[in-house]
């Protein structure tokens, strides 16, 4: 199962220049030290395009370019190492348009990915009871036979609607009707908590039942939340596909860092939220088995994390930190994170 995000901005030149650059190229590292395996980039113009080709030899990760309306930037997306070619057929510009697209994607042995919505539907689908889940099948088994047609058969389909009941739904029947890889996820799904539990009931039916390839968690939010949301949801729709065998499950079990935290309450004495949002990006690129509690109070703090391989609660102007429910170091709450630190074998 393979993570996708989207980076947040347009890309420019400047981005890639001096200070700037490291931090992109550095930011970009974090995110696959994550988990995340392709980084989409909107691509709308030429001008972008070569930004894009000029970044995609400056890292490792995998760079997807999307693009609409143009079938020349898709051409020229393709002159560089460029790993997944986002278009829609329908508003690309024509047949002819299309071709030279996937011949050229033939050529390179570059994929594409059919992108689907309600907003780039035919026009003769979009008002169809307003671009429901069978619109959006149609729609992708016409893009389908087109390429077919053409001889194209390298291409990953996302059928992405704002509903929860129709992304199951456009995804559960054209998965039994093509083997064609699906990219998944909830379009639009909203800011952090809103867009992650809509995104989470969706795409953990969907992967639980062996449905989706790639997938995007799509959140008002960083790229390094929608990294997280996703593990999280995979991990959980193992543990559903678990119920009933482990060959999906298996699929979907990423490992690494699991990160438990107490919600706070009026008994906290730790500032769980602060630290967590300081370490969770951190903790989510280490490439280890571990369990680590970030805890609010004695009440649920060493004991009712005893499981964790390590933890950090506080009492007082104190902050301790414990392993398998065993204080281990006492430091003050300015000390805090570099002690954290240590205790995880990392610089501060």
């Amino acid at each position: 199962m393979v993570i996708q995000t989207m980076w947040k901005d347009r890309l420019s030149d400047s981005d890639l220049e001096g200070e700037a650059g490291a931090r992109a190229v550095e930011r970009i590292e974090r995110l696959s030290q994550m988990g995340c395996g392709l980084l989409r980039f909107a691509v709308p113009d030429i001008a972008v395009a070569e930004t894009l080709g000029r970044l995609a030899g400056m890292v490792s990760m995998p760079l997807v370019a999307d693009i609409h309306f143009d079938y020349q930037i898709a051409l020229r997306c393709m002159d560089f190492p460029i790993a997944k070619i986002r278009i829609n057929p329908g508003n690309i510009g024509g047949r002819e348009k299309v071709r030279a697209v996937l011949e050229k994607a033939g050529e390179r042995g570059i994929p594409l990915r059919i992108g689907l919505n309600a907003g780039s539907l035919p026009r003769d689908l979009r008002n169809q009871a307003e671009a429901n889940a069978l619109a959006l099948v149609e729609a992708a088994e016409r893009e389908l036979a087109l390429c077919d047609e053409f001889g194209f058969t390298n291409v990953v389909v996302s059928m992405k609607a704002s509903g929860i009941a129709d992304t199951i739904s456009a995804n559960r029947i054209l998965a039994g009707k093509t083997d064609a890889p699906l990219h998944i996820g909830v379009t639009e799904a909203g800011p952090l908590v809103a867009g992650t539990a809509r995104s989470s009931v969706a795409l953990a039916v969907l992967l639980a039942e062996g449905i989706g390839d790639t997938l995007r968690v799509s959140l008002s939010d960083s790229m390094e939340n929608e990294v997280i949301a996703a593990r999280e949801i995979c991990g959980a729709a193992a543990e559903i596909a678990a119920l009933d065998g482990e060959r999906t499950a298996a699929r979907l079990r990423r490992g690494g860092v699991t990160v438990i935290s107490c919600p706070r309450c009026g008994r906290h004495r730790f500032d769980t939220h602060g630290f967590t949002n300081r370490w969770l990006a951190r903790l989510y690129a280490l490439d280890r088995e571990l369990t680590v509690a970030i805890m609010g109070c004695e009440v649920n703090g060493p004991e009712e994390a005893r499981h964790a391989d390590v933890g950090v609660t506080g009492s007082g102007d104190k902050v301790l930190i414990f392993r398998h429910g065993k204080v281990v170091r006492t430091v003050s709450a300015a000390d805090a994170d570099a002690a954290f630190a240590q205790e995880l074998g990392l610089s501060p």
